[in-house]
Formats: C-alpha cells, sequence, structure tokens
C-alpha cells in the first residue's frame, strides 16, 4: 500500500517486565512499527528476563528492517545489566549505563 508512516510513538516498559508481560508489550511494539520514529523508554524496568529481552531484540531488527528511527529516552541499571549478562546491549542500542 506504501502509505506514509505515522509520527513517533513512545513506548514505556514496565517496571516488571517478564513473561507474562510479553503479550502485552508486543502488540505496544508491534503498534509502534507503524510510526517512523520510535522512543522506548526503560527507565522504570525493576526486572526483566530473557524472553522480554528476546522480544526487544527481534523488534529492533524489524524497525531497522522497516528503517525506522529507533532510540532509548532511558535504560535502568536493571535493564542494562540483565542486556549485558546476555551480551545483548549492543544489539538492543542501549545507551551507555550511568554510574550509580
Amino acid at each position: 500500500m506504501g502509505g506514509k508512516s505515522k509520527g513517533e510513538a513512545r513506548i514505556s516498559i514496565p517496571a516488571d517486565c517478564r513473561i507474562a508481560e510479553v503479550g502485552a508489550l508486543h502488540t505496544q511494539l508491534r503498534g509502534a512499527l507503524e510510526s517512523s520514529q520510535i522512543i522506548l523508554d526503560g527507565g522504570a524496568v525493576d526486572r526483566i528476563d530473557t524472553a522480554a529481552l528476546q522480544l526487544l531484540v527481534v523488534f529492533q531488527r524489524e524497525a531497522k528492517q522497516r528503517e525506522r528511527q529507533l532510540q532509548w529516552a532511558g535504560a535502568s541499571a536493571p535493564l542494562y545489566d540483565a542486556a549485558s549478562q546476555l551480551g545483548l546491549v549492543e544489539a538492543m542500542a542501549l545507551p551507555a549505563k550511568k554510574p550509580a
């Protein structure tokens, strides 16, 4: 159809971002792909599991494939640490961890 994409989508990742929340987050992320610019805010994340991290990595790849601009408004220490433990910081394009 080739229609013009919407402007900006902002998604706040929930504080408790584990497998039980992945379905709702997936729905939000899928809708955000219609926007030309996507902002993810992970600043409130207290808990995150591998399933949620996998979803975010796949979302990053899909956004890049669709030529969407994606940026992080923030990444909490738990989010950064979990991504770091799995070697996903670069794949997720997370901002640098702020010193405590």
